[in-house]
């Protein structure tokens, strides 16, 4: 692993890069909205459930195939379009997928075509010399940090907890990551209902801060 490699990773999936990381919730402001999630507590949970069961591991899954030599990138994405359960969540992926492709092939030279966030990121980091659960875990750290701001500014909850609910929840991404790393994509499933629900309801709430 090298020190450039890590910081080029890091960089893309900071809040600087250009993803629009900020503009989604995941369902998450629907949720905090019908008061399913209203303190540290209930975002902890609600966050290990997407992690462990949602679309955190799915698309870590997905992001690892992605990353291995000879991946059927094409085939990975409409996969993942596959499985997203409604359409604010295919918007999520795509949109922010399409992002990141934009400034990497800007960056780097690659001209890869839009495609869904975590087969965009494996398709971009494949030239990074990093271990494919260290980019798992990174990518799941991101998503779970975007998460967790969401939380503080709306549940509300103080920076100081917000910060307590992301470092609980390392233990539980460096699980899922490596366990996501030698998966096969016939053991993708999920079964995060509630967050698959408030994607959906997140569509006709009168009053919408974030996208989805």
């Amino acid at each position: 692993m090298s020190d450039a490699a890590l910081l080029t990773l890091t960089q893309w999936l900071s809040p600087a890069f250009p993803l629009g990381s900020f503009a989604y919730s995941h369902g998450l402001e629907q949720a905090i909205a019908a008061g399913n999630v209203g303190d540290a507590a209930t975002l902890r949970t609600w966050l290990e459930d997407v992690i462990a069961h949602g679309a955190g591991r799915s698309d870590a899954i997905l992001l690892a195939h992605a990353l291995r030599p000879g991946a059927d990138i094409p085939a990975l994405a409409a996969f993942a379009r596959a499985l997203a359960p409604s359409a604010e969540r295919l918007h999520e992926t795509e949109a922010q997928g399409a992002a990141l492709i934009a400034t990497t092939n800007a960056l780097t030279g690659q001209t890869l075509e839009p495609l869904p966030f975590p087969v965009a990121l494996g398709a971009a980091a494949r030239g990074l010399d990093l271990a494919t659960e260290r980019i798992i875990a990174l990518a799941l750290q991101a998503f779970a940090s975007n998460l967790v701001l969401v939380g503080v500014r709306f549940v509300p909850l103080g920076q100081t907890e917000g910060q307590g609910v992301l470092a609980a929840l390392h233990p539980l991404i460096e699980q899922v990551a490596s366990e996501a790393a030698g998966a096969e994509l016939s053991q993708i499933g999920t079964a995060a209902l509630g967050a698959d629900i408030a994607s959906m309801r997140h569509e006709t709430m009168d009053v919408r801060i974030f996208r989805t």
